[in-house]
C-alpha cells in the first residue's frame, strides 16, 4: 500500500485552495509516525482517524469516534489520503467546499507498529492485508488499537477496535467527557464562533 506519486490528487481535486484554509502542501515526515484524530462537524458529526503511512495520512471517518472499551467495535469508513500537513489543521471549512464544517484536533501523538520481529510487516502491508495493529501514544488515547477490514453491503468498510491492554477502560467515554481540542483547548462551538460563523 505504498503511496503513489499522485496520491494527494484526489484530496486536492475536491478542494479550492482560494476558498478553504485546509493545507495543500505535503508536509514533512518526522522520525516517528504520527496519528491525529479530528472531530469534524460536517453534514454529519464524525471523527477522522488518520495514521501517517508512507508520506500521507491514511484516513477513516469514524461516526461515533474511538472507544476505550475492547468490547466496542466502531465502524471506520475509509476516505481519501490527506497530506501530512493536515495533521495540524484546525478551523472551519467554508460552505460549498467539500467537507464543509468545523474541524477540531481532538487527539494527536505518535504511534508504533505492534507487530513484533525483524521481518514484521509494515503498517502499509498490514492495511493492504486488511488487519493492522498499532499502539497509540496520544494525549487522550493510549494503547493498542486494531483496524480490521470488513465487507458491507455498501462496499468496503473497516472496524476500529480497542485492544485488551492496561489502557483499556470500559468506564471511560472520552468523546463525550473530553470534547476540547488538545491544541487550542477550544470546543467546536468556540472554533466556529471565533471564525465568525456563530453556530445556532
Amino acid at each position: 500500500m505504498a503511496a503513489s506519486r499522485d496520491t494527494p490528487t484526489r484530496y486536492r481535486d475536491k478542494r479550492d485552495p482560494c476558498r478553504t484554509p485546509e493545507p495543500m502542501e505535503d508536509g514533512r515526515q518526522g522520525d516517528r509516525p504520527r496519528f491525529v484524530i479530528q472531530q469534524h462537524a460536517a453534514s454529519t458529526m464524525h471523527y477522522d482517524v488518520r495514521l501517517e503511512v508512507d508520506g500521507v495520512l491514511k484516513s477513516w471517518a469514524v461516526p461515533k469516534g474511538p472507544s476505550t472499551d475492547p468490547r466496542v467495535k466502531r465502524l471506520a469508513i475509509p476516505t481519501e489520503d490527506h497530506p501530512l500537513a493536515y495533521a495540524d489543521f484546525e478551523g472551519v471549512i467554508p460552505e460549498g467546499e467539500f467537507g464543509a464544517g468545523t474541524v477540531l484536533i481532538w487527539d494527536r501523538g505518535h504511534y508504533r507498529n505492534l507487530k513484533e520481529g525483524d521481518d514484521r510487516p509494515s503498517i502499509a502491508e498490514q492495511l493492504k492485508e486488511g488487519h493492522a495493529t498499532v499502539w497509540l501514544e496520544g494525549e487522550k488515547l493510549r494503547g493498542g488499537y486494531a483496524l480490521i477490514r470488513t465487507h458491507l453491503e455498501q462496499g468496503e468498510g473497516w472496524l476500529l477496535v480497542k485492544m485488551e491492554d492496561e489502557a483499556a477502560d470500559a468506564r471511560r467515554n472520552p468523546t463525550s467527557t473530553e470534547p476540547e481540542s488538545v491544541v487550542s483547548g477550544r470546543t467546536l462551538k468556540e472554533i466556529t464562533r471565533e471564525a465568525g460563523k456563530d453556530p445556532a
